[in-house]
């Protein structure tokens, strides 16, 4: 089996192997490699000490020397270079007391996590897969190297990241790994708000978005998202819908391309439905002021994992928006694209209509009409670059002061409202139109 490495990787390799060390490539590159993929980034282990891969190639960065990985710099692209190693016992679900460095290839292989990622290869040796990778890739499993609940107690995040590489992937997860992601999800609250969220957003943006059902059923997310687990438990009795809250929020996941920011928004939309169902003397469901409550949630769920605010920004405006009625007129839907910003509308559209199709088929042709002249709408609205916000007012502060309004917060008071009138009349925005209504006080 021949797998065709970089050119730089080689002379990494070939340079160890000169020197007398062993050296291959390792890990997800090879398992990309085989399933014909392009690997993201290219490691080497190799049998030769940090000290002695330091002394071999002219600019190096010490990474993780500690952990015996050297950072091989050619020209501008970076390699990581590890030596092979042992760890030690483990603390904590996360890290090694110590690691031993060690001559022999298949012992650092024994320590990686799964068998697909646990082949190495160069071109003289060819492909190393003891731990039967090539298998596993074949047969779709993803499976422990070794005893699963000794890779899952070494670092607990394991147990994400073998749903994550499920769901990336398209495989089932091997039965004796699936019991130990069970009988250790709980160790999941050990793990760094940051490693969660990191393998969290990797498994609602790849292919199969849907094995976050494999997590739930695992008891994962009663351990990194037990939110989650209150909308598995949440009907949705009510004739738009035909999924209880968490099958629906899955669907509409689904119904959406793999864009972190319109995951993440329709993996929480629906989230405060948990807190406001009520049901009327029908027995029908209602969820009155749910986006409401879906936004408040969702802010602390991405305050506790740790989101940088350009994130929370986009998301939590698009579930505060989500189920936001836009009429179908042109000033309908400037006046809905000023409420809702800019550069969040295209956005809003899109998490509605993937909402939208998580439902049941009741009025599906109307809503469908309804959403496809919004759409027209707000493309003939870009088109005919009609005034949307007040950076394309055509009067400003400085214009309102000049011709005799007095400075303050009055000024802005005073823009809004006439951005308001331009939303519903967009060829009133000429200046001088403008000026001439607020001087003839038909504007104050």
């Amino acid at each position: 089996m021949k797998i065709s490495l970089p050119e730089k990787v080689n002379k990494i390799i070939e340079t160890l192997n000169d020197a007398g060390f062993e050296a291959f490539a390792v890990g997800g590159c090879i398992r990309d490699s085989l399933l014909g993929r392009e690997p993201e980034d290219w490691d080497i282990t190799t049998s030769a000490s940090p000290q002695e891969v330091k002394e071999l190639f002219p600019r190096t960065v010490d990474t993780g020397i500690l952990h015996g990985t050297v950072t091989v710099m050619i020209g501008k692209e970076a390699f990581e270079v590890t030596t092979y190693r042992i760890d030690g016992e483990y603390e904590n679900s996360r890290h090694p007391k110590s690691v031993i460095f060690t001559d022999n290839l298949v012992e650092d292989l024994k320590r990686r996590d799964f068998t697909i990622n646990a082949m190495a290869y160069n071109e003289q040796t060819g492909l190393v897969d003891v731990f039967e990778g090539v298998h596993d890739l074949t047969h779709k499993l993803i499976r422990c190297v070794g005893n699963a609940r000794e890779r899952f107690s070494e670092d607990a995040l394991r147990i994400l990241r073998a749903i994550r590489f499920s769901a990336q992937l398209g495989y089932d997860i091997e039965e004796g790994t699936q019991d130990a992601i069970k009988a250790q999800a709980i160790d999941l609250s050990k793990i760094s708000a940051e490693r969660i969220r990191t393998e969290l957003i990797k498994l609602i943006i790849s292919e199969h978005p849907e094995k976050l059902m494999v997590a739930y059923d695992a008891h994962v997310t009663a351990t990194i998202l037990p939110e989650f687990d209150k909308m598995m438990k949440t009907p949705q009795n009510n004739p738009h819908h035909r999924y209880n809250v968490g099958e629906h929020t899955i669907k509409a996941i689904c119904y959406c391309e793999p864009d972190k920011i319109l995951r993440l928004a329709l993996l929480f939309h629906d989230i405060g439905k948990i807190e406001c169902r009520t049901t009327d003397i029908d027995k029908i469901d209602h969820f009155y002021h749910h986006a409401s409550h879906s936004y408040e949630i969702t802010k602390g769920i991405m305050k506790r994992l740790k989101f940088d605010n350009e994130t929370m920004r986009f998301v939590l405006k698009l579930v505060k928006y989500h189920d936001i009625n836009i009429g179908q007129s042109s000033a309908d839907v400037r006046k809905a694209i000023y409420e809702v910003g800019e550069d969040i509308f295209p956005l809003l559209l899109k998490v509605k209509e993937a909402d939208m199709m998580a439902q049941s088929e009741l009025r599906r042709k109307q809503k469908e009409e309804i959403l496809r002249n919004i759409k027209k709408t707000y493309h003939q609205i870009l088109e005919r670059q009609d005034c949307i916000s007040l950076k394309t007012l055509a009067v400003s502060g400085a214009d309102l002061i000049q011709a005799g309004r007095k400075p303050g917060k009055e000024i802005g008071v005073l823009l809004e409202t006439i951005l308001k009138l331009v939303l519903e009349h967009p060829d009133w925005n000429q200046k001088e139109y403008l000026l001439n209504m607020i001087a003839q006080e038909e504007i104050h």
